[in-house]
């Protein structure tokens, strides 16, 4: 029976040695990382020991490097002694990220001021692009809010001469279309004034695409006077409903690549994915839950372009529901806290302004 547990007892304490020595290792992958990150130059034992407080003595740390490069999580570039990161080693320092660096109050007034400014849905985007590609230092990209989860919030119809009306589409996601029908017809303001009405009673709260079908049916059903000029409307409107604007992308950052140190090789791989907006828009598409970042790295990317790159990824929009989706592209070598912290965080303040719109 002594005998048993001396067993057992011997078992458990390799298992905690198992144990320790792994976490001892995830430290030192977590210190080669950072170094790498902030210097791009391969990294050695003994800047690990001088740099960071590892507790172990520099044998210990060797042998580490030599099982973390024996299970492929580091890597020897050319002949030089120290090591660099794999795409596998990104991926284990990601997953065992225990949390991510928090922007700090001043960041975080900066994000609301700046985002709080914007008059309009575009300049929404164009300042989130800007914002995530300084925080980073990386490419950001976001995508126009999905056609198919957006509504019409209101529809007004100007009279710009008796013949001539401009439209203007405002959806719940911010958009402003603005259009310019051509009747054929006359309508004096009170003609307008109805039109507006029944566009409206008709129109506010439906879906894009069930709009459009109930835009081209409403001339048959128009009051005596109305069917004409619904005709010139329903042409024009139903064009501007059924457009795809999510299909467009901002973009912002691209000479960041030039400035990380990225490799021809890689930096040409880059830039032709984002100039190819199909690659980047269905990552971004991919990205649908607006509480979840999605990190992807190296080869897990579906463009072959982007195996040299990570991208970091998520989807804006109110509660539950992505309206669209954003993210930053830059080479394996970036700085994943700040990088997911920052994508979270302008994700978050767009999705309140443009789900409250």
């Amino acid at each position: 029976m002594e005998g048993r547990d001396v067993s057992r007892d011997v078992t458990e304490a390799r298992e905690v040695d198992a144990v320790n020595a792994e976490e001892r290792r995830v430290a030192v992958l977590r210190a080669i990382v950072a170094d790498f990150v902030a210097t791009n130059e391969p990294v050695g034992s003994k800047a690990l020991v001088d740099r960071h407080n590892l507790g172990v003595s520099s044998a210990t740390v060797r042998n580490d490097m030599a099982a973390l490069e024996e299970e492929g999580y580091i890597a020897q570039p050319h002949t030089s002694a120290g090591r660099i990161p794999t795409d596998k080693g990104y991926r284990l320092f990601v997953d065992r990220l225990h949390q991510v660096k928090p922007l700090s109050g001043a960041e975080r007034r900066a994000i609301t001021q700046f985002l709080e400014g914007a008059v309009d849905l575009d300049d929404v985007l164009k300042r989130s692009v800007r914002l995530l590609a300084q925080l980073t230092r990386q490419v950001a990209v976001v995508q126009y809010p999905t056609l198919s989860r957006s509504t019409v919030r209101h529809l007004e119809v100007v009279r710009l001469t008796p013949a001539r009306l401009m439209l203007v589409l405002i959806t719940d996601a911010g958009r402003v279309d603005q259009r310019v029908v051509d009747l054929g017809d006359v309508l004096d303001e009170e003609d307008v004034a109805r039109l507006r009405a029944l566009l409206n009673h008709s129109l506010v709260g439906q879906p894009l695409a069930t709009a459009s079908t109930r835009m081209s049916e409403l001339p048959e059903d128009a009051p005596d006077g109305l069917r004409s000029p619904l005709l010139s409307v329903a042409a024009v409107l139903v064009e501007a409903l059924l457009e795809r604007p999510e299909e467009r992308l901002v973009l912002g950052g691209t000479a960041n690549l030039t400035r990380a140190g990225t490799d021809a090789g890689a930096l040409r791989g880059m830039l032709e994915a984002l100039e190819e907006q199909v690659v980047v828009l269905r990552l971004l598409t991919s990205a649908s839950d607006p509480g979840t970042v999605t990190v992807r790295i190296g080869e897990e990317n579906e463009s072959e372009d982007l195996w040299s790159a990570a991208t970091v990824s998520i989807g804006y929009g109110a509660g539950t529901t992505a309206l669209g989706g954003m993210g930053v592209v830059g080479p394996t070598r970036m700085d994943y806290p700040s990088a997911i912290a920052a994508v979270r965080a302008v994700a978050r303040y767009v999705g309140e302004i443009v789900g409250g719109r």
